[in-house]
């Protein structure tokens, strides 16, 4: 199983469009995972259209038409992999045992918000995952999206995957 981890894709505040990669990425993956922050209703009705399985979220930045049709927090079991993903944290500091606690049922959170793309395990085995934005990179060197595969019920082959700049 194919998946495409992205978050803070801030349509059309800034960027028209999610970069070309990130489409072809869409059209490969069996799953779209979307950390919140679209800012625009029609990106959401863009990747539901164009998606065969869309898991997401609302974000600090999305209004109520976006809240009215998407979840603070989804779960999905994908072959096996429990997998949350919500929009924000909390700090840095502190992150793995914080959300260890919080998801303690949980095998993968993705998550977004802070644009910096996160990678880590926690001491109690779940996966941390943030794939940074592919529209806003900050104070990044590259806007970036993600990929994974699920393989014999296990996450494998997790790749940040930096954007050429606009």
């Amino acid at each position: 199983m194919n998946l495409l981890l992205i978050s803070d894709t801030h349509v059309p505040k800034r960027a028209r469009d999610l970069p070309a990669p990130v489409w072809a990425e869409v059209d490969r993956a069996d799953v779209v995972v979307h950390a919140g922050d679209w800012v625009d209703e029609e990106t959401l009705d863009r990747l539901e259209a164009r998606a065969k399985r869309l898991i997401a979220v609302y974000g600090n930045n999305d209004g109520p038409a976006l809240r009215r049709r998407l979840p603070e927090v989804a779960r999905a079991t994908l072959d096996g992999v429990r997998l949350a993903v919500v929009h924000e944290t909390g700090p840095a500091q502190g992150r793995e045992s914080r959300c260890s606690r919080a998801f303690p049922d949980t095998d993968v959170l993705v998550f977004g918000h802070s644009h910096i793309p996160w990678d880590t395990t926690t001491e109690t085995g779940l996966r941390l995952l943030n794939p940074g934005s592919p529209t806003d990179r900050r104070r990044q060197p590259h806007h970036t999206y993600m990929t994974a595969r699920i393989t014999d019920h296990t996450l494998t082959s997790v790749e940040l995957h930096p954007l050429p700049h606009p």
